[in-house]
């Protein structure tokens, strides 16, 4: 049983100091990267600060020549600024009932005798790029680190259904966690997911990442993981679930996270959508990790070109590179296969045989024949950025 390391006052006090050193500017001037203030908040490694409170920390791209996300370095993305610092499992039930033959109290102990499932899926939030976004979308202004690869334990939900007992009639299931707003008129952050989505053999409750108890700051003691889909749906510190016999509304379902209803999730920039629905399944996705943009390079010198692609439960089918602007394309080679909701590393040996400034592009397509625009697709909420990466270059 995991021993919480830090209390509420610890927290709070690294939340304060945060503030205070953006407010007045104290912030040391070798603590960057990609040219972003970095800080470390309670059981997290150095991570790109957009908020404190509630906190929201990116993940440095170097990370992700790694397969598998570290726990430490996972990126952090909370909706409302009262957010649990610490839980007595002890006390901690989670609850389920609503629309149920009978209302269950769960201990973790309980919930680990329900047959253990482990996977590997990428989890991202819906804002994932939307500092890239043109005209501005506004939100939290994430480049590429709102995201991660994580191995996730846990118990599936439908076996905590099944035990529950789902009554006839029964629409969506709700999911609520520990964290609370400031001010009785700020929306809980509460979820749902359709009936039929819900039971699916792939949606867990993860009490583990990586093999290791939840971090406080990623959903401790257990988190709905719902893979393939946007991280607005894997509630965090989970308290109670509720099946219930209609479609669920609440401010987080309707307005917040939707999507234009086009065949892109897509309207002319600056522009407003006639109809929306809720973002569900992850778009696909390829980023280039290494060399870093503006790296500089020797002329006939070999260099591995590496990445990451992912799509929303869909196997990456292949990944082309170009050198030379998108005007030619060649196939990577795959790394380690980690299932169809894990990234996969790709890799391109490039040897640049003249002097000058090249640009590197990356395009995937996943099992069913999605891939990647040239061009940025726009929505008023900045979500499911996925153009075509491209980077540049000098060879010198």
């Amino acid at each position: 049983m995991k021993d919480i390391n830090f209390s509420r006052r610890d927290f709070l006090r690294t939340a304060g100091a945060v503030g205070l050193a953006a407010a007045f500017g104290g912030i040391p001037a070798d603590i960057f990267a990609e040219g972003r203030r970095l800080y470390k908040f309670p059981e997290k490694t150095d991570l790109i600060l957009l908020t404190s409170r509630p906190p929201q920390l990116e993940t440095p791209l170097h990370y992700f020549k790694e397969l598998i996300t570290p726990n430490e370095a996972l990126f952090v993305r909370w909706h409302l600024a009262n957010i649990p610092t610490s839980v007595d499992l002890n006390k901690w039930r989670l609850m389920i009932g609503g629309n149920t033959d009978k209302a269950l109290e769960l201990s973790m102990d309980d919930l680990k005798k329900f047959e253990k499932v482990s996977f590997t899926a990428v989890i991202q939030c819906s804002g994932n790029g939307r500092s890239f976004f043109e005209p501005r979308a506004a939100g939290g202004q994430w480049q590429n680190g709102a995201m991660g690869n994580v191995t996730w334990s846990g118990a599936r939900l439908k076996d905590i259904l099944t035990q529950a007992g789902i009554k006839a009639g029964s629409v969506d299931v709700v999911f609520d966690g520990l964290d609370s707003g400031p001010l009785p008129k700020v929306p809980d952050f509460v979820k749902s997911l359709p009936l039929d989505k819900a039971v699916e053999d792939d949606i867990i409750i993860a009490y583990e990442m990586n093999g290791e108890p939840l971090t406080m700051l990623n959903g401790f003691p257990a988190r709905l993981v719902v893979p393939g889909w946007y991280a607005t749906y894997w509630v965090k510190a989970l308290r109670e679930i509720t099946v219930v016999s209609k479609t669920y509304e609440e401010f987080w379902m309707n307005p917040a996270y939707r999507i234009p209803d086009t065949p892109c999730a897509c309207v002319a920039p600056g522009s407003k959508p006639g109809k929306s629905v809720p973002i569900t399944r992850m778009n696909t996705r390829s980023l280039i990790i290494e060399p870093a943009a503006a790296a500089s390079l020797k002329v006939g010198r070999t260099v591995d070109i590496m990445g990451l692609a992912f799509s929303g439960g869909y196997s990456i089918k292949d990944v082309t590179v170009s050198v030379d602007g998108g005007n030619t394309w060649r196939e990577s080679r795959f790394g380690k296969d980690m299932g169809k909701y894990s990234w996969i590393q790709w890799y391109y040996t490039w040897k640049p045989e003249k002097k000058g400034k090249y640009t590197l592009m990356a395009r995937a397509t996943n099992s069913i024949g999605e891939s990647q625009p040239f061009e940025s697709l726009w929505n008023p909420s900045g979500y499911m950025w996925n153009k075509i990466e491209s980077i540049d270059v000098n060879v010198a």
